[in-house]
């Protein structure tokens, strides 16, 4: 508690009651909703109870995404994030790629109001849609990014996460692969003919994943990469 109390007197705000916040804190409350912003890749990215705590793994996504792109892509480009909640995958793509097309899907809409403040706070020029995945996307992308929530019920969540986190962007049905299956088998019509689609992963979940992609795009290149404490993170199929 003392080094979290720190952390408050150092990023609390100036117009927040410190008192309050550390009430909060012995509460069960996460401190990065008791600060009331995180820092993402170089961003700060405003989050509270309504969006998801961004984690260092989707940084790593974004990241060997950012490779990828790179390598087979100029900067002009057109990508969908998908589950965007705070925002904070896309801001960070625009900030690398200033001249891509980039829009955020989120069936929340409480999380969209976040994400497109988070997107002025960065000053980036992002599409956010309430959109149950595709439902209300158009157009094709050369990209599709996507960490979907893909917790089961009877997996270990600590309490201050469960306790307070969304459960929306957290669970998901048909053993936490959902989200996987509708993006990878309806992917095809939003994609051009070369593409990536970036996935975030549970770390059991690759197998099953790798074998969905495989029979939905057998002449792609999927490549597994684990974080940087080597759990199996990160799914990426690609079409040069």
């Amino acid at each position: 508690m003392k080094e979290e109390i720190e952390y408050l007197k150092k990023y609390l705000h100036p117009e927040d009651n410190i008192d309050e916040a550390i009430k909060r804190l012995e509460k069960g409350e996460p401190i990065q909703y008791i600060v009331g912003d995180v820092n993402f890749y170089g961003n700060i990215i405003k989050v509270n109870k309504n969006v998801l705590i961004p984690r260092p793994e989707t940084e790593e996504l974004v990241e060997k995404t950012v490779e990828y792109l790179k390598e087979y892509f100029s900067n002009d480009i057109d990508i969908l994030d998908i589950g965007t909640g705070s925002g904070c995958i896309p801001i960070s793509l625009k900030k690398i790629f200033p001249k891509a097309i980039i829009k955020g899907v989120d069936i929340s809409k409480e999380a969209l109001t976040i994400a497109k403040e988070n997107a002025n706070i960065n000053h980036t020029d992002i599409e956010f849609i309430k959109s149950d995945v595709f439902s209300n996307v158009k157009g094709k992308y050369d990209c599709i990014i996507s960490n979907p929530p893909y917790l089961t019920e009877n997996d270990y969540v600590m309490d201050i996460v469960k306790n307070n986190e969304p459960e929306i962007a957290l669970y998901a049905k048909d053993d936490g692969l959902y989200f996987y299956k509708k993006i990878i088998k309806e992917a095809k019509k939003y994609l051009k003919d070369r593409f990536i689609i970036a996935f975030e992963i549970g770390e059991n979940q690759k197998k099953a994943i790798i074998e969905m992609a495989k029979q939905h795009y057998p002449d792609s290149t999927i490549i597994a990469s684990k974080d940087l404490r080597k759990f199996d993170r990160f799914i990426f199929i690609i079409n040069k």
